[in-house]
């Protein structure tokens, strides 16, 4: 048995060398991985096991130990399934980051919602997604929950839409105060021409007309809450001045019998009833436009944590699986 001992010994060898020589190889790697370096690891990692475990079996052979083989197989099976559910969640992360960096579903700073959890994306790890919330706090989310989570990529398209809606009183004519609202917002300087501003009656209510106005913006140089806040002040201003009414809720309370000790007390009241003081008029602010450019506070601390942070398995020069969308500013 000892010259086929060493034959054996000598093609595990060969088998291990062609499997270290082909895992260094970057050619191969790169071109297998397609671009992720989490794969290319992988790929250098495994190929190598991969040429031993045939070296191992192809000695086996030659030393007639078929039954040895069956053996080992059958052991590694079971094993292999009792550490499978053992530590399922973890090659559950470890499967879906893989598929997050060939995917690429957001890139370092967009701004999205998984799952109702809206952050700026900070890195993207072997086991979990980092987010920083608009307070500045960092959220974790398993990356096994985030590829199966509904994504919205609020960054991927620079332009944005938005809506805000305005109540008018029930008298008022609908169309007058959408027109009086489209000419203030056209006049603005951050909203596009196209596509072009739009208002429409959203609903009648019991006491007022609620009515929707919607306007786009570009988010590369625009903030989507300072815009949303501005045009809705400045609408509202206008629709005051030319007459409209924003009214309050309306209740009506309907008594149908008055308490006796209720009765008693107003007739014995001596002074009449007081009408209340005329209420002051608001200051109004200033009709300048306000300052619309993007914040940067939450993109600047995004950079800092991305500075210290070391592993992420997101590349800012791959394209997404949205397209190649304007990077915009986080909000």
């Amino acid at each position: 048995m000892t010259p086929l001992l060493v034959v054996a010994v000598i093609s595990v060898l060969i088998f291990w060398m062609i499997g270290a020589f082909l895992g260094s190889r970057d050619f191969l790697t790169k071109r297998l991985s397609r671009g992720s370096e989490l794969i290319e690891q992988l790929l250098r990692r495994l190929i190598p096991v991969v040429f031993l475990l045939l070296g191992i079996v192809f000695a086996l052979n030659i030393l007639d130990a078929v039954a040895i083989l069956s053996a080992i197989l059958g052991a590694a099976g079971v094993v292999g399934i009792a550490v499978g559910f053992t530590i399922r969640d973890t090659i559950e992360n470890f499967i879906a980051s893989v598929m997050l960096s060939i995917r690429q579903p957001f890139r370092p700073k967009d701004l999205v919602e998984i799952d109702g959890k809206l952050g700026v994306v900070v890195r993207l790890t072997s086991r979990a997604t980092i987010l920083m919330t608009p307070d500045g706090n960092h959220l974790r989310i398993p990356n096994s929950q985030v590829f199966k989570a509904v994504i919205l990529n609020y960054s991927r398209n620079p332009e944005r839409r938005i809506t805000f809606v305005l109540g008018i009183d029930a008298e008022d004519d609908p169309k007058a105060a959408m027109e009086a609202g489209l000419a203030k917002l056209r006049a603005l300087k951050f909203p596009l021409l196209d596509p072009p501003a739009q208002a429409w009656v959203e609903e009648v209510g019991d006491s007022n007309i609620v009515i929707t106005y919607a306007f786009w913006i570009n988010q590369t140089n625009t903030d989507f809450l300072k815009a949303r806040s501005s045009a809705i002040r400045v609408v509202k201003m206008e629709l005051e001045e030319q007459g409209f009414t924003l009214p309050e809720p309306i209740y009506r309370l309907r008594i149908d019998q008055i308490p006796d000790a209720l009765t008693a007390v107003v007739h014995k009241s001596e002074q009449p009833f007081e009408p209340s003081p005329p209420k002051k008029p608001s200051p109004k602010a200033s009709v300048e436009e306000e300052d619309v450019s993007p914040d940067r506070t939450l993109e600047e601390k995004v950079d800092e944590d991305r500075q210290k942070s070391g592993e992420d398995l997101l590349d800012e020069d791959k394209p997404t699986e949205f397209g190649d969308g304007v990077q915009s500013t986080a909000r």
